[in-house]
């Protein structure tokens, strides 16, 4: 069986999705959740499910410890979701195309350093798009510029609030992203 190791900040949503997707397969399972907010939502997910979390600081992220604890577990993918601190290039180096980050819009447009939740959400908004969507791509030393993986998209109204649109995102994230990963542990 193969091992995801799942990197949060937040509410932990989709960590809490992929765990339980992978919970009812035999492709896979989720080993670990790491997050750097030692008071995040996503780490009582996590316990929830009887998954092992490791809480560390921006500093130890970019240490060469952190990838020393990920090179321990041996995971076949790292996932991204909703984690929000560049990831570090000695450990994008030894996962070449094993890391997968989840974004909140249509990339290339609203990418990039400060560009998540609902900062998007409001930009969209406030720029009268008629569609946004998300994008599941692979990480590199860049924000959001790895190859992308899948894109789905969602139409919007003038009716539309950022909170209405972050709805629309949470759906086609659930709903998306555990079989875009499985797809990509299955090949």
């Amino acid at each position: 069986m193969k091992k995801i190791i799942v990197f949060a900040s937040g509410s932990g949503s989709n960590a809490e999705n992929i765990i339980k997707h992978f919970a009812k397969t035999k492709i896979a399972k989720v080993v670990s959740v790491f997050t750097n907010n030692a008071s995040a939502k996503v780490i009582e997910r996590a316990k929830n499910h009887h998954i092992p979390v490791e809480i560390f600081s921006k500093n130890e992220l970019l240490e060469r410890n952190l990838l020393q604890k990920i090179q321990e577990i041996d995971p076949d993918m790292i996932v991204l979701a909703g984690f929000l601190l560049k990831f570090p290039d000695h450990i994008i180096e030894q996962y070449p195309h094993k890391i997968i980050n989840i974004h909140p819009a249509l990339l290339p447009n609203y990418g990039g350093k400060g560009m998540y939740g609902m900062h998007i959400h409001r930009a969209i908004v406030n720029n009268k798009e008629k569609e946004t969507g998300i994008s599941i791509h692979y990480v590199n030393e860049h924000y959001d510029e790895g190859g992308i993986i899948f894109q789905k998209n969602v139409l919007l109204t003038e009716d539309d609030t950022p909170e209405t649109v972050a709805e629309k995102i949470h759906e086609l994230e659930q709903k998306y992203f555990p079989e875009i990963i499985s797809r990509l542990l299955e090949d």
